[in-house]
């Protein structure tokens, strides 16, 4: 038991030890999906960026891409289906990002329909993405 709860807290530790350190001049946006999803960070006002596991932007509005995997169940598709992989690109526009603040964006599906919600530090929804294109992955 001492053994998995050391090899759980490198495991732990060495996830983190990847990302940088939040700029405090900047927002941070965190992404979070369950673990059978995959969110990645695309662009920033239509600008690539290098790391797709979060985002920093400056103060202000903008624009966010992410790229949203995400398995469709048999049960939403047919008898005689099997699970079918979505490949979706969500868009968020938001115009109030605060230097310093940690935002999170999260997103999931139902049936064929996925969704993202940007919640900000104190866990307040503050915005909504809209889909921006699927297909089968």
């Amino acid at each position: 038991m001492r053994a998995l709860l050391i090899v759980t807290s490198f495991v732990t530790l060495a996830g983190c030890a990847g990302l940088p350190d939040p700029d405090p001049n900047q927002a941070w946006v965190d992404l979070k999906v369950d673990k059978d999803n995959s969110l990645h960070a695309v662009k920033v006002d239509n600008k690539p960026l290098a790391d797709p596991r979060y985002f920093e932007v400056q103060p202000g509005s903008h624009e966010l891409l992410v790229n949203f995997q995400f398995p469709v169940e048999p049960t939403n598709i047919g008898p005689q289906a099997t699970t079918l992989w979505r490949d979706c690109q969500l868009k968020l526009n938001f115009k109030d990002f605060n230097a310093g603040q940690r935002y999170e964006l999260q997103a999931g599906s139902i049936g064929f329909r996925p969704w993202a919600k940007l919640y900000d530090g104190q866990r307040y929804l503050v915005g909504k993405a809209q889909p921006a294109g699927c297909q089968h992955a």
